[in-house]
């Protein structure tokens, strides 16, 4: 053994273990992140694409645009912090997300992708969650050439891997005026979610049989009820499109059950079954008392009833306050709102996230 080799491996275990230590003693597990627009930190902006959010006013409240499609954080980016980690789960194609950095966790997401890997064509290119997977397979490879492979599975058994998708699939294909005319008429939504379930079940079997064992799935939130869909129904009247989020719960429900299958027969494996969609309409239905002033109307808008046609940019009018907005564009929530989630998600009871928390989830030994 060389001892260029030698230190080499010295340090990149000397970093995995300070990878895991926090400031007061207890563990910062790494943090691997997979999803759509809702948790991209910056992938789309290395790719040919018209979903992107790496311009003005997006990021106003990081001081500047980071790639978030939101003012300031996302759900991953508050809950990492939380659980102690210093620095932001950076984004898989940055070409600075090389070497020891990766140990601490990856961020996969894309903007515009699905489950399915049709999702997202008429933007361009983007990343779609098999690919995501591919993606970290890579890193699973890169990881295990840091620090061998025994050292690598114990870093995958304490990670958090989150996945937070599905919500594209069925705007893209299914709620997009005249762009999803044809899907609906030919594909029964029964259908449909079941041709999501079941690629998404494999999905999933796939990234436990890379290594994950902490496994959180946010399920699809109410997505009748963003500003986008509020506006391009007709029949919502200014009010939640009632068939998207019907469709919405259809998918949760066999999501939920899918996750009980996988817990029962993949062994070691936790995932947990986040609900989102019960989270944010609590929200939407009760602002006023979470502090904001509009459950509607996008803080970063240009035109319409509610503003939720035209995506948000650098001639959009932005509000002064984010903190009293649900959204910050037709489609995204703003950090504030951001910030109620993930503190759900962290320590909230089984009627929020089941059957733990992520502060459970955290501290959960895995051995197998």
């Amino acid at each position: 053994m060389s001892l260029l080799f030698f230190l080499h491996q010295v340090i990149a275990l000397s970093l995995l273990f300070f990878s895991e230590v926090c400031l007061a003693g207890k563990k910062v597990p790494a943090n691997f992140v997979f999803g759509d627009s809702l948790v991209d930190a910056g992938n789309n902006n290395y790719l040919v694409t018209l979903s992107k959010a790496n311009y003005n006013p997006n990021g106003i409240d990081f001081g500047s645009p980071t790639g978030r499609y939101t003012n300031g954080r996302t759900i991953v980016d508050i809950v990492s912090q939380a659980l102690g980690s210093e620095e932001l789960t950076p984004p898989y194609l940055a070409p600075t997300t090389r070497g020891s950095l990766i140990l601490n966790g990856v961020n996969y997401a894309s903007g515009a992708s699905g489950i399915l890997n049709s999702t997202g064509k008429l933007f361009g290119e983007r990343i779609n969650v098999d690919a995501q997977l591919d993606n970290f397979a890579n890193t699973r490879q890169d990881i295990i050439s840091w620090i061998g492979e025994s050292a690598a599975t114990k870093l995958f058994r304490s990670a958090i891997f989150s996945v937070t998708t599905g919500s594209n699939d069925l705007i893209n294909n299914y709620f997009t005026p005249v762009v999803s005319t044809v899907e609906r008429k030919v594909v029964p939504p029964e259908v449909f979610v079941d041709t999501m379930i079941t690629k998404f079940r494999l999905q999933l079997t796939r990234l436990y049989q890379l290594g994950a064992r902490k496994i959180v799935v946010i399920n699809v939130g109410p997505v009748g009820c963003i500003p986008f869909e509020r506006e391009s129904d007709p029949t919502a009247e200014n009010e939640c499109s009632v068939e998207p989020n019907e469709m919405a719960q259809m998918y949760n429900l066999q999501l939920k059950s899918v996750l009980k299958d996988l817990n029962a027969n993949l062994t070691g494996s936790r995932f947990v079954y986040a609900d989102v969609f019960r989270i944010v309409n609590d929200i939407l239905q009760n602002y006023s008392s979470y502090g904001f002033e509009s459950e509607k109307v996008p803080c970063c808008s240009l035109v319409g009833k509610v503003g939720g046609l035209i995506p948000c940019g650098p001639s959009s009018k932005v509000c002064m306050d984010r903190s009293k907005y649900v959204f910050w564009d037709p489609y995204h929530p703003t950090e504030a709102a951001n910030v109620i989630i993930a503190r759900r998600l962290l320590s909230g009871d089984t009627s929020d996230i089941f059957p733990i928390n992520i502060r459970q989830l955290a501290h959960l030994k895995i051995n197998a």
